[in-house]
């Protein structure tokens, strides 16, 4: 016997959100992008005889380290792939640190690094540098693209497909709300504290330059390389269905992302460089909260693990 019923069967979320980025999104993006590479070139002439000095090394070091941090274990590692559970006091910490990234909100990063994960490398993923091709043009323009091209689409990565676990939580739709209010404060923050410790106007300036612009560009350029650079060139060790590579100069300044080949074969592991001579920051910062019984359950590798994914 057949059953009639009036209700309709749910349709699957689309990929995108209803409402593409404004105008003024992508003007902030173009902001945010660009100030840091004018003011590379800008670097040198500036800080020469009087441009840089201790304070500014000191502020721009413990905000690149803060935020950094922020990303790669707290909107990467713990909001993203659930590497280890936090209780909430770190869980809060973890996304204001990430949110001074200038990165997208946790909840926006999270999405559509997501769907990155789901489409690694092929059609829908939303900066895989091989979405042109092979060959040395068409790696060229995917490079590019990878690295920055992408975060100028005026799609936005539907939040309630990719990330409908974190809508659910107050603490992080609190966070997505003021992500303006604590990038405001990444930029402004640095140069307070110049003005203050120097207590002149050239160190505010000066800890702007160094503290803000530099260190927000280099943090930046670093995550993007992982989109782009990782997924090209280096080491393959481990299975995975996608490109995914390791990169040992970038380790240090991604704070252990760029062992990016052990990420992609096991995405839930807390750690990335897992094998002899690979140093993980992130790691190491993830093993502290654990033994001050901040973090629980972090899934760490095993041998046994490590070897079942190991490329013969």
């Amino acid at each position: 016997m057949t059953v009639v019923t009036d209700r309709a069967a749910p349709q699957p979320k689309p990929d995108f959100e209803p409402q593409d980025k404004s105008k003024a999104d992508l003007v902030v993006f173009a902001i945010v992008v660009g100030a840091p590479i004018l003011a590379v070139f800008a670097a040198v002439p500036f800080a020469w005889g009087w441009g840089l000095g201790w304070t500014d090394l000191a502020i721009a070091g413990v905000f690149y380290v803060v935020s950094g941090l922020g990303v790669t274990v707290g909107y990467h590692r713990y909001f993203t792939h659930g590497s280890f559970k936090a209780n909430r006091p770190l869980k809060i910490a973890l996304g204001i640190a990430g949110s001074l990234s200038l990165e997208m909100s946790v909840l926006d990063w999270v999405a559509a690094h997501r769907k990155h994960h789901k489409f690694s490398d092929k059609d829908g993923d939303p900066h895989s540098p091989w979405r042109f091709g092979p060959g040395f043009k068409s790696m060229c323009k995917g490079l590019l693209y990878a690295h920055i091209g992408w975060l100028f689409e005026s799609e936005r990565v539907n939040r309630a497909k990719y990330a409908p676990d974190l809508m659910k939580d107050p603490d992080v739709m609190k966070l997505h709300r003021a992500f303006p209010a604590l990038a405001i404060t990444s930029l402004l923050l640095p140069a307070i504290l110049g003005g203050l410790i120097t207590w002149s106007w050239q160190g505010a300036v000066t800890a702007f330059f160094w503290g803000t612009v530099i260190r927000i560009g280099l943090l930046h350029h670093v995550t993007w390389s992982i989109n782009s650079i990782c997924h090209v060139f280096g080491e393959e060790v481990f299975e995975s269905r996608d490109k995914s590579r390791n990169v040992w100069w970038l380790a240090i300044p991604s704070f252990g992302e760029s062992w990016h080949n052990l990420h992609h074969s096991d995405p839930t592991c807390a750690r990335h460089g897992a094998l002899k001579g690979q140093i993980d920051l992130s790691a190491g910062l993830i093993r502290w909260f654990e033994k001050a019984g901040w973090a629980r359950d972090v899934r760490w590798p095993t041998p046994e693990r490590l070897a079942a994914k190991r490329i013969a």
